[in-house]
């Protein structure tokens, strides 16, 4: 099994499951790389997963299910009285809420908190986690069996999604279901959002020394031009601020910049380091 990375528009990542003959797409903004991967690779696209509706999430989609649904047997060519057509259903597993209310129209299967997935051509189960915050229908998929998480934009490597649609309550559960996950799980989210990431949890967390040499190599990555992602789960719980938000350090910070003046508990002190990186 391989998970390859699709790289798109400026810094998204699209991620694909396969085993040499069938695959998933996670989050597909945009079909045209994933088609072209699929065909130079003749893999067959049997199921897409989506973790909630912004555009550079689903924007492929549409495309992906009318090239899936006809194809042309036989060696017939488009136009060509002999041809064949044959139908197949391509299943999309996202939000319940954005499949109820159209938001996402193409989801066929609605998931949410404690669904299973099974995707039998790859032989893989998935469990969904309902994650909101960054968008309040925002889910994400872990596969066991892989040892990965499929966050979208809930959790980034160094970081995690801006409140859009969400809270800052719903955030912080949300992380709390994802840093109870094996430490050694992978980080699949959908952006290279790392070094700038790590710049700031820096400014929050100086002193963390595991912080500052995950920097240094982050640095050193993406002066190559390498993909920082996936992380790791229990790296990101060392060195990422908003899973670290009992740090004495990153409340002494909050304080002493007048970021966190009123009571101290974890909600508070997410809610003052999400402002500061929201204007960093």
């Amino acid at each position: 099994m391989e998970i390859q990375q699709i790289p798109a528009f400026v810094d998204n990542y699209f991620w694909l499951i396969h085993n040499g003959k069938d695959a998933i797409i996670v989050d597909p903004g945009d079909a045209t790389p994933v088609q072209n991967f699929l065909q130079q690779r003749q893999l067959n696209l049997c199921a897409i997963l989506v973790t909630h509706h912004h555009a550079d999430h689903i924007g492929g989609i549409g495309k992906l299910l009318a090239n899936a649904s006809t194809d042309f047997n036989n060696g017939a060519v488009p136009g060509n009285s002999s041809q064949t057509s044959i139908s197949r259903s391509l299943p999309v597993y996202g939000p319940l809420f954005d499949q109820k209310t159209g938001r996402i129209p193409t989801i066929t299967h609605g998931c949410s908190q404690g669904d299973s997935i099974f995707i039998p051509e790859l032989n893989l189960y998935f469990d969904v986690i309902d994650v909101p915050g960054h968008t309040k229908s925002h889910i994400a998929f872990y596969c066991a069996g892989l040892n990965s998480l499929f966050c979208g934009d809930t959790l980034f490597a160094g970081g995690c999604g801006r409140l859009f649609e969400g809270t800052p309550a719903q955030m912080v559960d949300s992380l709390q279901k994802i840093a109870i996950l094996p430490a050694n799980t992978r980080v699949y989210c959908a952006h290279e959002y790392t070094l700038s990431n790590l710049r700031f949890a820096l400014t929050v967390e100086p002193n963390n020394e595991t912080l500052r040499t995950r920097y240094a190599q982050v640095c050193a990555v993406r002066e190559k031009g390498l993909p920082t992602v996936p992380s790791e789960l229990g790296l990101e719980l060392q060195t990422n601020p908003f899973l670290r938000v009992a740090s004495p350090e990153i409340i002494g910070t909050l304080q002493s910049h007048n970021k966190l003046t009123g009571p101290i508990d974890e909600l508070s002190v997410f809610t003052a380091v999400r402002r500061w990186k929201d204007h960093f």
